[in-house]
């Protein structure tokens, strides 16, 4: 059964530890990740992007499948299905649809724009159960060849945004989607420790968790990120794992390629790198 990311992100937050959320693309992404986290007795979390759930069918084919997995490998560790990035119309359709968390994201509007319809969505989404994340502060990224570094949060914003309601809040901090650049300069533990002392106990969250250093990561927690995001480093791992798999010829009998063969080394891969992620971030052990 499908849970907000609410009471999972609170305790990881009192607890020193950080919840991983892991984008799906498909079967075997979501299959991966949720036998891990059983494995690991690990709480998680599924991040679907706008663009992946058109890719699967739709919200609705994500919220059946994923419930369908839950049941028939037998998932007791707590699971969230999140919207990442969610537009405001794409908000309401995930609540619709059935998803348990949503996220979002209103860093492009004006601050009063921004709050206005962060507000009209807490209530639509604790009305129905869900958990709520918001942003302050872009999230850098590349986009035509031109990488932005990433926009810090301003604190008071983030109070702003906090004090409407929502359950978890990404605030940036120099933090970018996708890899990092030779010439990043690292995260900003000054805006993350002044965000928290306007926040207080509210649970944070770090995107573009892929490339940030494990020294960083483990201060980032212990400055109050409570959820990391995670994406491009199983899309890599992914990638490479069916790469290698068709570069050997594997499987090669004059009638092509067995799929459930084909995808088979990439979800192995996505296994070891949410284990790794999951190590990391000191969930194992805390479903």
């Amino acid at each position: 059964m499908l849970v907000s990311a609410t009471e999972m992100l609170k305790k990881a937050k009192a607890g020193h530890y950080a919840v991983g959320q892991f984008n799906i693309n498909n079967l075997e992404w979501t299959k991966s990740i949720l036998l891990t986290a059983q494995e690991l007795s690990s709480p998680v979390i599924l991040g679907v992007s706008e663009g992946a759930g058109k890719y699967m069918g739709g919200y609705h084919a994500v919220v059946g499948m994923v419930n369908g997995l839950l049941q028939d490998l037998n998932i007791t560790v707590p699971v969230a299905l999140h919207l990442d990035h969610g537009s405001f119309e794409g908000c309401y359709k995930c609540i619709e649809a059935g998803f348990s968390s949503i996220m979002f994201d209103g860093s492009h509007y004006a601050i009063d724009e921004n709050v206005a319809k962060t507000t009209e969505l807490v209530k639509a989404a604790h009305d129905k159960g869900l958990s709520i994340e918001a942003e302050v502060g872009s999230i850098g990224g590349e986009e035509d060849g031109v990488v932005g570094m990433g926009e810090c949060a301003d604190p008071d914003e983030c109070k702003a945004i906090a004090d409407l309601g929502i359950d978890f809040l990404a605030a940036g901090i120099g933090n970018i989607h996708g890899k990092y650049p030779e010439n990043w300069k690292g995260l900003s533990f000054e805006t993350l420790d002044a965000v928290q002392q306007k926040t207080g106990d509210m649970p944070l969250v770090l995107h573009g968790g892929t490339g940030i250093p494990a020294d960083m990561i483990k201060k980032a927690i212990s400055l109050g990120v409570a959820k990391i995001n995670v994406n491009t480093e199983c899309q890599l791992a992914f990638a490479a794992a069916t790469r290698k798999y068709v570069e050997e010829g594997k499987d090669l009998q004059g009638k092509g390629f067995d799929p459930r063969k084909l995808l088979a080394p990439g979800a192995e891969a996505i296994k070891a790198t949410v284990k790794d992620k999951m190590e990391l971030f000191g969930s194992v052990g805390q479903a």
